[in-house]
């Protein structure tokens, strides 16, 4: 099983999304119990005196909240579309690229998750 170094949490599933200067990362995993939560983490390229370094914020969603969080952010995306920028055609930003990863772990657990 592969594990993060950190925090010893195994990957299950990973999703990237490039947009801009910013990347997210969905990152499924595991506790040693089989537990399952989600990292949402926000990773912004920002310059130093010396160079480049990544600025990372970092978000853990768990399963009991899945739902509410979903629920909220389907709400507040919507909002934005319908209420505040009816006049956008979001349609423009769409961008289909394939950055799902999809990890085994020695569990055989291999099915890929989603949101809906």
């Amino acid at each position: 099983m592969e594990e993060n170094k950190d925090n010893g949490k195994a990957e299950i599933y990973s999703k990237r999304v490039r947009a801009g200067k910013r990347t997210y990362f969905f990152d499924v995993k595991a506790t040693r119990s089989n537990d399952y939560y989600l990292t949402i983490t926000e990773s912004k390229r920002r310059y130093k005196e010396d160079g480049y370094f990544y600025e990372k914020h970092k978000i853990f969603l768990y399963k009991e909240d899945f739902d509410k969080f979903v629920d909220a952010l389907r709400d507040s995306v919507d909002h934005v579309k319908t209420e505040l920028m009816p006049e956008v055609d979001f349609s423009q930003f769409e961008q289909k690229d394939d950055d799902e990863v999809k990890v085994t772990s020695n569990s055989g657990l291999d099915d890929e998750l989603s949101w809906e």
